[in-house]
């Protein structure tokens, strides 16, 4: 079984990304149940702004494309900023606008039979508005939301330390993400073996 992570981090590599550390948990635990994880790091790559698959010379989407088609796994994870996804949460969502029309063999969208969830950081409120908007978009691409499929850490309304800054909070955040794992591999075991029909 494969995963892919996308970090819609706004830092560059190699600049330390707090929505990596809290990802890497889901990924430690996805990896001891024996699936392969490759992680996308989206600031790093060209992405312009559109909704095809492929926007045109220079554009890296269709190489993360293809890896989310040869995935039955996918984790989005971002940052909060001013109580929104980043915008290259909402650019990789637009990116992947195009899945909705594009079907398999048997004519059924590339997403379905597929699952997928959500983990965010930040250091202000409104994570459960952000997973809500990345997870409401991805059902609407066709990708399985099994339940509590979401991890995140805040330290509530207003400024103050990021998640590598401090250990508050961390237990539960790390804890749920241990399960966001468990929740998203049954669930991908059990379409594998029932798909959704063409």
């Amino acid at each position: 079984m494969r995963a892919v992570v996308l970090n819609c981090t706004l830092k560059k590599s190699p600049d330390q990304s707090n929505t990596d550390l809290l990802a890497q948990v889901v990924v430690d635990e996805l990896t001891k149940k024996d699936v392969e994880v490759t992680t996308y790091r989206l600031g790093d790559h060209n992405i312009p702004p559109g909704v095809t698959t492929d926007e045109g010379p220079g554009d890296e989407w269709p190489r993360i494309h293809a890896s989310l088609l040869g995935a039955e796994i996918l984790v989005v994870a971002t940052p909060t900023w001013v109580g929104r996804p980043s915008s290259l949460a909402q650019r990789a969502l637009e990116r992947m606008d195009a899945m909705i029309s594009e079907t398999n063999d048997e004519e059924r969208p590339v997403a379905y039979n597929r699952v997928a969830g959500v983990v965010v950081t930040g250091n202000e409120d409104g994570a459960h508005h952000v997973i809500s908007e990345i997870a409401g978009g991805l059902g609407d691409i066709g990708y399985t939301i099994p339940g509590q499929a979401w991890t995140y850490w805040n330290k509530g309304p207003g400024p103050g330390p990021s998640y590598s800054d401090t250990d508050e909070g961390h237990e539960w955040s790390e804890n749920t993400g241990r399960t966001m794992a468990a929740n998203l591999h049954a669930v991908a075991l059990a379409l594998a073996e029932r798909p959704i029909p063409a």
